[in-house]
């Protein structure tokens, strides 16, 4: 990873109502299931998703303003990962979310396309310490 990260939400406080909101979405569930590896470009998040760029921008706004993703610019490309949430509790909830989805069918397709576009998953996961 090369470059400045740059956090692009504003308002690091932790709202669970946005929270639960930024959960309660399935194009925003699978951005995260896309993204639970490591960080990913928002064309990658189009192609394996089957959508257009404008859509998948607007739902990681929504991730953004929840601060469950963060952005890095890299010359005219934004690549987002997930945030570690602020409190244990959070961390635990999108823990679980997280696992869920795993074995969801369509989650499991949207992995294998955005692996066979870009971005084979690494040997080990990231992790926020348990």
């Amino acid at each position: 990873m090369c470059g400045k990260i740059l956090v692009m939400g504003k308002n690091n406080t932790f709202d669970p109502a946005t929270f639960f909101a930024a959960l309660a979405d399935r194009t925003r569930l699978r951005l995260l299931n896309l993204m639970r590896d490591g960080e990913v470009c928002v064309c990658f998040l189009a192609d394996a998703l089957q959508t257009h760029d404008p859509k998948i921008s607007r739902h990681l706004s929504y991730l953004k303003r929840a601060n469950l993703v963060a952005g890095r610019r890299e010359g005219k490309w934004m690549h987002y990962r997930i945030n570690e949430p602020s409190t244990a509790e959070a961390k635990g909830v999108l823990k679980n979310v997280l696992d869920l989805v795993e074995s969801d069918t369509e989650m499991q397709k949207d992995r294998k396309r955005l692996e066979t576009i870009c971005c084979p998953p690494p040997v080990v996961k990231i992790g926020w310490g348990k």
